[in-house]
C-alpha cells in the first residue's frame, strides 16, 4: 500500500525561544500540526497563547529554535534568507488585521504589490490584479484609494493581494479583528467561498469563536502547547 498523501503544512515538535535581557521566553513548545491541502484551519487562544508566532513560522517570516516546519515538501528552516524570501513570494498570501494597505495607492495598485516581485509583463500583472478584485466583488473600486472605501472593502482589497499570487497557502491573522460584525460575516464568507470553491488552504488567527466555527477544524493553543488534536 501506497504512503498516504503527507500534509501541504507540516509542523514538526517546533520550539520558540526569545531571549529578553537575561531572561528565554519560550513561545511554543514541541508544537506539532498537521494540515491538509484543501483545508481551512483556525487557530484560537488567548493573547501571548503563541498564535501570531505559529503563523509567522508556517508563513516563513520567522524561524523555530528547534524543530521543523515544512510546507508543500520545503523545509523552511533549511532555507537561506535570501531563498526563503524566494519561497514565500511564490507560496505564502497574507492577510492582516490592520488590512496594510498603502493609503497612496489605489485598490488596483495595492493588490499589484506582491505581483512587482515576479517576471510578468504590465499587461499580464494588470489581469492578474483584474481578476483578483473581480473574485472579492471589488471591480468597480479598482481605482479607489483605501481612504475612500469602508473597512470590509479595505479588508477585501486586503484578501485580493493575498491572492493575486494563487499562494499554495493564505495566512490571515485576524482578518475579522477590526471589522464590525456585518462586515466580519462577509470577510468570513469570502474566505469559506475561496476554500470551498477555489481549494485555498487557509490557516486564519483568530479569537473569536464566531469566526472560528466558519473552518472545517479549529486547533487550540495555551501558553505555547496545543490543547487539542491537531491532526486531521
Amino acid at each position: 500500500m501506497s504512503d498516504p498523501t503527507p500534509p501541504l503544512v507540516h509542523v514538526d515538535r517546533v520550539e520558540k525561544m526569545f531571549r529578553r535581557g537575561s531572561e528565554d521566553i519560550h513561545v511554543l513548545s514541541e508544537l506539532s500540526l498537521a494540515v491538509p491541502a484543501g483545508e481551512f484551519v483556525a487557530l484560537m487562544g488567548p493573547s501571548g497563547s503563541g498564535k501570531s508566532t505559529l503563523l509567522n513560522l508556517i508563513g516563513g517570516l520567522d524561524r523555530p529554535t528547534r524543530g521543523s516546519v515544512t510546507i508543500a515538501g520545503d523545509r523552511l528552516d533549511q532555507l537561506s534568507d535570501r531563498q526563503l524570501a524566494a519561497w514565500r513570494a511564490r507560496h505564502i498570501g497574507f492577510v492582516f488585521q490592520l488590512y496594510n494597505l498603502m493609503p497612496v495607492l489605489t485598490a488596483e495598485q495595492n493588490v499589484e504589490l506582491p505581483l512587482l516581485l515576479t517576471h510578468l509583463s504590465k499587461a499580464d500583472r494588470r489581469k492578474h490584479v483584474a481578476a483578483a478584485l473581480a473574485l472579492v466583488g471589488l471591480s468597480h473600486r479598482a481605482g479607489h484609494y483605501p481612504r475612500t472605501m469602508s473597512g470590509g472593502e479595505q479588508q477585501r482589497v486586503g484578501i485580493a493581494r493575498g491572492i493575486v499570487t494563487d499562494p499554495t497557502l493564505l495566512l490571515c491573522d485576524e482578518p475579522t479583528g477590526d471589522l464590525d460584525r456585518k462586515s466580519g460575516d462577509e470577510i468570513l464568507n469570502l474566505l469559506q467561498a475561496l476554500n470551498r470553491e477555489h481549494g485555498k488552504t487557509i490557516v486564519m488567527v483568530t479569537h473569536d469563536p464566531h469566526a472560528s466555527a466558519r473552518a472545517a477544524r479549529t486547533v487550540h493553543l495555551t501558553k505555547g502547547r496545543l490543547t487539542s488534536e491537531a491532526l486531521p
